[in-house]
């Protein structure tokens, strides 16, 4: 009796050969198993460049002729894995993925199968955009390959290069620095300028009977707090590039306080977190800081309010552009490196009581580009006075910075590192719908 070939196993075959195919057109290597494989069709092998890197990826293809899959939109789809592939799966040495292919209009979508996932929780979410099975799915299938445990092994992005911007402004400091003898402590230091009736400032240090300060304190409220008669100018690198580690450590601090005070009139600073943030104007109002980009004029939202999806007019929280601020010594120059975070209130001012939540599910959402842009605003912040300087229409400043700030260096990159390899792509409804892009 003639053997009769069934039209799944037809398209069993058509599916899998197709398969290997767009994985080779993607630059991978693919060898299939045969006729004996038992949930696993074929073994994708990652290649650089037509070398093959001997990390490997199971992959089992799902092929269907024309049928839709189930909840199908133009956005996504579901698909129900069987138990019993899960059962031979679980035990795997390798990342396995499943690819769906259907042959009536070409499309091929995958998705890693997820190690810890029950059999009652069996049930994947494609998304038609993320998970089509391109070459833009090179690097993120590379990444399956890097262990999850361990300090793990490189895998190089599959891209071509960029240009990366270092999160550090190079500094340009005051050409002296006052030093003075006194018989305070800088907690003592402190209250006596509190009591006083001029508007105290703390843009110096005092350790060890010595202040130091980059202004000089027989002009300010300060004169109260050291020895008139010792008050000496010295050449500020002699301090700044000091041999001593713990000299250094105390320049490094006068610079933060003397950051703080520079910037005091747009932001607070949180002594907890050690971080600065915009100010709010008001009390539920949103306020915007409007700079030059690389590019273009535009603007950061720099004191965003956002309403409850719940309770319709009422304020969720409020989000505050912040950033850490440290300062670093490379060689012969001072940086400031620059971390850019938020920080949360309730109405603008009264601390929110769960700020853990919003940060994390906010820092989430933001990609490279989107730091990037928070690095370059930041310098625009920390400049403008140096570019107001320029316009003659410019309000005058009520008084000089003392320290001043060059661009971000750029660094050329050998390979790209693209923003679905940072992490595990978003879902729809995780996306937030305040999210801002800060023009780079």
């Amino acid at each position: 009796m003639t053997k009769i070939l069934t039209p799944n196993q037809m398209l069993g075959e058509i599916g899998e050969a197709a398969v290997r195919r767009r994985f080779l057109d993607m630059g991978f290597q693919f060898d299939g198993r045969g006729r004996l494989e038992a949930g696993i069709d074929g073994i994708a092998e990652v290649m650089i460049d037509g070398k093959p890197r001997a990390q490997m990826i199971a992959v089992q293809v799902k092929a269907t002729e024309e049928a839709k899959y189930t909840a199908e939109t133009d956005q996504g789809f579901t698909y129900l894995l069987r138990s019993k592939d899960l059962e031979y799966w679980r035990p795997s040495n390798l990342p396995v993925i499943i690819v769906l292919y259907r042959r009536s209009d070409e499309t091929f979508y995958w998705k890693e199968v997820p190690r810890g996932v029950s059999a009652e929780d069996r049930r994947l979410q494609f998304d038609k955009q993320q998970d089509v099975l391109d070459r833009n799915a090179i690097d993120r299938l590379a990444a399956l390959t890097v262990p999850k445990v361990g300090a793990g092994y490189y895998v190089p992005p599959l891209g071509d290069g960029e240009e990366a911007l270092v999160n550090i402004l190079p500094l340009i400091l005051p050409p002296e620095i006052y030093v003075a003898s006194t018989p305070y402590s800088g907690r003592k230091a402190t209250a006596l300028l509190l009591d006083s009736d001029e508007p105290a400032r703390f843009d110096w240090v005092i350790r060890g009977g010595s202040f130091w300060s980059f202004h000089d304190p027989r002009t300010s409220p300060c004169r109260e707090i050291v020895d008139l008669d010792q008050v000496e100018a010295v050449e500020t690198n002699y301090l700044a590039f000091h041999e001593d580690l713990n000299e250094q450590h105390h320049f490094a601090y006068l610079l933060k306080n003397a950051l703080r005070h520079q910037v005091r009139a747009d932001l607070n600073w949180h002594k907890e977190n050690a971080l600065l943030y915009f100010r709010a104007l008001a009390a539920d109002t949103p306020r915007r800081f409007y700079y030059e980009s690389a590019k273009n004029k535009t603007h950061a939202d720099v004191v965003n309010v956002v309403t409850s999806k719940k309770d319709e007019g009422q304020v969720a929280y409020v989000r505050h552009h912040a950033f850490v601020p440290r300062f670093e010594v490379l060689g012969d120059q001072w940086y400031l490196v620059i971390t850019p975070t938020y920080y949360f209130t309730t109405n603008g001012f009264t601390p929110h009581s769960y700020p853990h939540a919003l940060l994390s599910g906010k820092k989430r959402l933001d990609n490279s580009g989107s730091l990037r842009g928070q690095v370059i605003m930041w310098h625009r912040f920390l400049t403008q006075n140096e570019r107001a300087s320029d316009d003659l229409f410019a309000p005058e400043q009520a008084e000089e910075p003392c320290l001043a700030f060059t661009e971000p260096p750029q660094i050329t990159l050998d390979s790209r590192v693209p923003e679905d390899v940072w992490g595990s792509p978003k879902k729809k409804a995780e996306e937030s719908t305040d999210q801002e892009r800060l023009a780079i």
